[in-house]
C-alpha cells in the first residue's frame, strides 16, 4: 500500500450503541473520501482492539497509519493510553510507520455539530435571545480538557443564547440537572440541554436523565455520525501527515 491508512480509535463501550454509532461514523468518513482506507479499533470493551488493528495491517503490507483518537478534548485517553498503545504497537511492529493525530477538539465543526442537533431537537433561530443552553460534556479531571470546554460554553455565548453553563456528567460539578436549575433560577424561559459526547452509552444517559429531571425543554442528540464531524476527522489526518513546519492550504 502506498497510501496511509485512517485508522479511528475510539473508546469503547458496554452499550452495543456506541460501537454502532463510531462504525456509522467512520462510514460517513469513507464516504467522504472515496479510496482512503478507514479502520476502526477500541481501546476496551468492543473488539477489535488498535493492537489487533496494527498487527493486521501490518502483515497486509501497510506502510503508513494515521491514529486518530476520536476524543473530544486531549485528556487523560489522548495524552497517555493511546500514546503508550502506540509506542509498544511501533516496538512491535517496527516497518509500521505509526503517527498519532490531535484530538478532534476544539473545533468550529464541532459546534456546527452542536448546532446541526439542536436545530434538529426543535431549537429555531429566533429561540435563542429566550433560551439558555447547557453544555454538557461527559467529563475529565484533566484541567486542559475542563479548560476547553469552559471556552467553548464561552464562545455558544455570543452566538445569540441568553446563557451557557457547561455541566459535567461525571469527574466534577455541576451536573446536568444542577445547571438547568440554576439557569432556571436566573429567570431563563427556556433550557436546551447539549450533549457534548460523540455516541450513546452511560455517561449520555446520564445527561439525557439529568436534563429530564430537571425540566429543560429541549435535548438534543449526541454529535454521532454528522457530516460535519466526518470532515473533522478528514480535516485531523490530513493534519498529521503534514511534516512539521509546514502548513495545510486552503
Amino acid at each position: 500500500m502506498t497510501h496511509p491508512t485512517l485508522l479511528v480509535i475510539a473508546h469503547g463501550s458496554r452499550d452495543p450503541r456506541h460501537a454502532a454509532t463510531v462504525h456509522a461514523l467512520t462510514e460517513r468518513v469513507r464516504a467522504e473520501r472515496p479510496g482512503l482506507r478507514v479502520e476502526t479499533a477500541f481501546l476496551e470493551f468492543n473488539a477489535p482492539s488498535v493492537p489487533r488493528v496494527l498487527e493486521r495491517l501490518a502483515a497486509q503490507g501497510a506502510d503508513e497509519v494515521v491514529a486518530l483518537p476520536l476524543l473530544l478534548t486531549r485528556a487523560f485517553h489522548a495524552k497517555t493510553d493511546i500514546p503508550s498503545v502506540l509506542r509498544e504497537a511501533r516496538a512491535r511492529l517496527p516497518r509500521l510507520h505509526i503517527r498519532q493525530a490531535d484530538a478532534l477538539g476544539p473545533s468550529p465543526l464541532l459546534n456546527a455539530t452542536l448546532g446541526r442537533r439542536l436545530r434538529e431537537a426543535g431549537v429555531r433561530p429566533g429561540d435563542l435571545p429566550r433560551t439558555g443552553l447547557v453544555l454538557a460534556s461527559a467529563g475529565s479531571s484533566d484541567p486542559e480538557a475542563i479548560a476547553v470546554i469552559a471556552e467553548i460554553a464561552r464562545e455558544l455565548r455570543h452566538t445569540g443564547w441568553c446563557a451557557v453553563r457547561p455541566a459535567f456528567a461525571s469527574a466534577l460539578l455541576p451536573r446536568t440537572e444542577d445547571a438547568v436549575r440554576e439557569l432556571r433560577a436566573e429567570g431563563v424561559e427556556r433550557v436546551a440541554v447539549a450533549p457534548y459526547v460523540i455516541a450513546p452509552g452511560r455517561l449520555p444517559d446520564r445527561i439525557a436523565a439529568g436534563a429530564e429531571a430537571a425540566g429543560a425543554d429541549v435535548l438534543a442528540d449526541v454529535l454521532g455520525p454528522a457530516p460535519e464531524l466526518a470532515r473533522l476527522l478528514l480535516n485531523r489526518f490530513d493534519e498529521a501527515r503534514v511534516p512539521v513546519g509546514a502548513s495545510l492550504s486552503a
